[in-house]
């Protein structure tokens, strides 16, 4: 029986954009998918000029088969390996757009309905509160937007109809002070 060819490991630019700002390394990997498969809370960055300009930094160049790993990317493994045997793991990935009712965790009667692009970024917001008909905001409103790791299967548990999102949307009020 012939042995499978080991496929060749390329470097890859690697993000984990936690907001306020990011941790980047260089990974030698088989693909791109595989290192999305492996580490939570990361991107691979594809854009050249992104590229271009991370090659004159001083980063981290690890292999995804190394043993050891650095304590960041160790922990982002372990949270990925954390979910896949989970139901729902994954089920978000792959679509144009997702839109889920997120519970707002500073007030417990609040909550947001979000619609997210294929990458895990926001594109628009409703935040509902009490019995109004909600504020609504869009991305180019807020300075951050870290994407939101959609191989996370608690996610899957808040996944409405993009229907029911374009209703709140279509009800809910500018933000009158403006967010920017």
């Amino acid at each position: 029986m012939t042995e499978s060819p080991v496929p060749a490991k390329s470097r890859y630019l690697v993000l984990h954009d936690y907001g306020m700002g990011g941790l980047w390394w260089w990974i030698r990997a088989s693909s791109a998918q595989q290192i999305v498969d492996t580490f939570a809370e990361v991107e691979v960055v594809g854009d050249p000029d992104a590229v271009s300009r991370a090659e004159t930094w001083s980063l981290d160049e690890v292999d995804i088969d190394a043993p050891s790993l650095d304590s960041a990317l160790t922990a982002l493994r372990d949270q990925r390996n954390g979910y896949r045997d989970q139901p729902g793991y994954g089920a978000l990935i792959g679509r144009d757009r997702v839109y889920l009712d997120m519970p707002d965790e500073e007030d417990e009667d609040g909550r947001y309905l979000v619609e997210f692009g294929p990458d895990g970024r926001w594109l628009r917001q409703v935040a509902l509160t009490g019995d109004g008909p909600g504020t609504k905001t869009e991305s180019g409103d807020w300075p951050i937007n870290p994407p939101l790791d959609l191989y996370d299967p608690k996610y899957s548990a808040m996944e409405i109809d993009a229907s029911a999102f374009e209703d709140a949307w279509s009800r809910a009020l500018s933000d009158p002070e403006g967010l920017r």
